[in-house]
């Protein structure tokens, strides 16, 4: 007998999702996808399935505005095993190399700091950015090597949180497109016993805290009205940019893609509200403010922008 045929439904907001190890990030946002019943849903920069921790989720409405935490600095405790070197820099590669470790505290903290600000890394080879439209990891698994261009990345803390040798704990917080894994290969070579990334923990990002997440299991358990309250409203992912706000006329205007006055004083992009609900994101400048993204009309609060 066939199963029943899901019902999706039209559901707007973020959620925390504390993501666990073994898990993609797509099969952890489809998993609570499902648990909504969502229509429409998105993650917002991924986790390797090694990985853990904070995944927001944007469902609906929010995904119009989820570059806002693909762009948006993270923070991570990464775990660096030395004297063991993988051809994909973690703990699920091929070993390649493994030597001794003669290193204390002191040299690990010392290494570390050389590894922070703005600098080139070069992507690993396993990974899914794309060369001539096939993903990186498809040629290293031929073991085809094709050019991987240095990219500027921006690592602002590299600090040793613990040394229990061969392993050190190491918080980081960097740009987005940083590698850690290939942070923890580098510092390896540095102190000439080579390391690869053991773990990783996503503590922290755009100003959200795995703190406040939530785990998988516990979000498929909860009854439905409690699962609705683990979801922020979609206003929370603009919190960070200036506000303009509208009255009546000017709102029914933007959010029919037309420019709106903004004053002299904004600049840049906005946050457009009329009174607590959100309207969309704006470019403003020379007094005008000009629809960038703008929520679609039913999913404005009640008797809003009319």
């Amino acid at each position: 007998m066939n199963a029943p045929r899901r019902t999706w439904q039209r559901v707007d907001g973020v959620l925390l999702l504390d993501k666990p190890t073994g898990l993609s990030s797509n099969a952890a946002l489809q998993r609570a996808r499902r648990a909504f019943n969502a229509e429409k849903a998105g993650h917002t920069g991924t986790l390797d399935p090694l990985a853990s921790g904070l995944l927001p989720l944007c469902f609906g409405e929010a995904t119009k505005f989820a570059q806002f935490l693909l762009d948006a600095t993270k923070a991570y405790t990464a775990t660096v095993r030395f004297g063991v070197t993988t051809d994909t820099l973690d703990a699920e590669g091929r070993v390649l190399e493994t030597r001794p470790v003669a290193l204390d505290r002191a040299e690990v903290a010392a290494a570390l700091g050389a590894f922070t600000g703005t600098q080139l890394q070069r992507p690993p080879a396993f990974s899914a950015l794309k060369h001539q439209g096939r993903p990186l990891y498809a040629y290293a698994r031929k073991g085809e090597d094709v050019p991987r261009e240095p990219r500027e990345v921006t690592i602002e803390r590299a600090a040793l949180r613990d040394w229990r040798p061969p392993d050190a704990i190491v918080d980081v917080v960097c740009s987005k497109g940083t590698y850690v894994r290939v942070l923890a290969a580098d510092l390896g070579a540095a102190l000439g016993c080579g390391a690869h990334l053991a773990g990783l923990v996503r503590t922290a990002t755009g100003g959200f805290s795995l703190a406040d997440a939530v785990g998988l299991a516990a979000l498929e358990g909860l009854e439905a009205p409690l699962r609705m309250q683990r979801l922020l409203p979609v206003s929370i992912l603009v919190q960070h940019l200036p506000r303009l706000d509208l009255e009546a006329g000017a709102a029914a205007a933007f959010l029919h893609g037309q420019p709106v006055p903004a004053g002299p004083a904004l600049e840049g992009t906005v946050a457009v509200f009329q009174g607590e609900s959100l309207l969309g994101v704006a470019e403003a400048g020379q007094g005008m403010a000009r629809p960038r993204r703008v929520l679609a009309a039913e999913a404005v609060g009640p008797g809003e922008a009319g």
